[in-house]
């Protein structure tokens, strides 16, 4: 497995520090200022998810290919979507999605968004994650549960997501014991609506809980159909919190 530690030509080096995982911004057209700040020196961004059409889309989208491009030439680690709809996807459909995402977009690895988290669904699971290992056998994979999932699910992702909500459910949210077991960097925190005053307390929320991996944003669903797709609002803050700074 990758985890964060691993390095190959053409992808960032991370460390155990905490970094950003962006869930997957709006289309390149519809967002272009998001996807070129990403570009700038300074953020600690320890990957991206594209996500072109709910997946790859049915053809080549030479917008989204730019985008990743120019992430990778930046170093940055880009991952394709996979849609598991909590297990009702069939396996077919998810590993053509990722031969897509492989063929036209070279992505380093996948996140499989919406990802079963009870113990029934760990063997497809664990069938999805190996067959993507034989077909990119350097793939950096991110099993995006959004809740603590059965134990043995972290023995297959390279990351697991273990909460991914709002701020007021994040703010008195627990961590399950078992990830104790497990370094920091083999988890990720997707928080929406966190208001700018409590930036601080959600990054010690989370170095608490053992999240190497965070998105926050003040952004929430009730503004935009999905909070992760424009910047947040207070991203040069957040960036100079914990990466060194981003250049203007």
């Amino acid at each position: 497995m990758s985890y964060l530690t691993s390095t190959r030509p053409g992808t960032a080096s991370t460390d155990v520090r905490t970094g950003f995982g962006i869930p997957g911004f709006a289309h390149p057209l519809l967002a272009p200022t998001e996807w070129h700040r990403l570009t700038r020196p300074g953020a600690p961004l320890h990957w991206v998810v594209l996500n072109v059409a709910d997946g790859p889309g049915v053809q080549p989208d030479p917008h989204c290919l730019a985008a990743a491009g120019r992430l990778r030439n930046a170093g940055v680690r880009v991952l394709g979507h996979l849609d598991t709809a909590y297990g009702l996807r069939t396996f077919g459909e998810v590993i053509s999605d990722a031969h897509r995402f492989l063929d036209w977009y070279q992505v380093d690895g996948f996140l499989l968004d919406r990802c079963p988290a009870d113990p029934a669904a760990l063997p497809e699971v664990r069938r999805t994650v190996a067959t993507l290992r034989v077909i990119h056998d350097d793939a950096h994979i991110v099993l995006g549960h959004g809740t603590h999932p059965y134990p043995e699910y972290a023995e297959h992702g390279d990351q697991l997501v273990t909460f991914s909500g709002t701020w007021s459910d994040y703010r008195w949210s627990q961590v399950a014991e078992w990830t104790a077991d497990h370094p920091p960097e083999r988890f990720c925190h997707f928080v929406h609506g966190v208001p700018r005053p409590h930036l601080d307390e959600a990054l010690r929320v989370a170095r608490w809980q053992g999240a190497a991996t965070i998105y926050f944003t003040d952004h929430t669903p009730a503004h935009h159909t999905d909070p992760w797709e424009p910047l947040p609002g207070y991203w040069d803050d957040i960036v100079s919190r914990i990466g060194t700074g981003v250049s203007e």
